[in-house]
């Protein structure tokens, strides 16, 4: 998770038993952006964040060839976080981490 991701989305899943690992809880708060990014990918996790930066960011890496191990994007606008909970663990379910290697995923789905 991001570190600006609300902390409801990350109890939320986790008591339907998904596994997280915020950017907090890995002593990565504070990061840049791109630094979050390495470390996710380092991790072999996907990266959840509400932060539009990150799209630019993929979209440069993918550009240069880089890989990174997948992001999943929601506006904070356009999600309530029951919502982000569901899909989260929707695709937390539904895909393999080699699914998501060098994607950027759009919630709501």
């Amino acid at each position: 998770m991001d570190q600006h991701v609300q902390m409801q989305i990350s109890e939320g899943l986790r008591k339907r038993g998904a596994d997280v690992l915020t950017a907090y809880e890995d002593g990565h708060s504070g990061t840049a952006d791109v630094e979050l990014l390495v470390r996710a990918t380092e991790l072999q996790r996907i990266l959840f964040t509400q932060d539009k930066d990150f799209l630019i960011i993929t979209s440069q890496w993918l550009q240069d060839g880089r890989e990174f191990a997948g992001v999943i994007y929601a506006h904070q606008i356009n999600i309530t976080i029951g919502q982000a909970v569901r899909d989260l663990e929707f695709i937390s379910e539904a895909l393999e981490p080699d699914d998501m290697l060098n994607k950027v995923e759009f919630i709501p789905l």
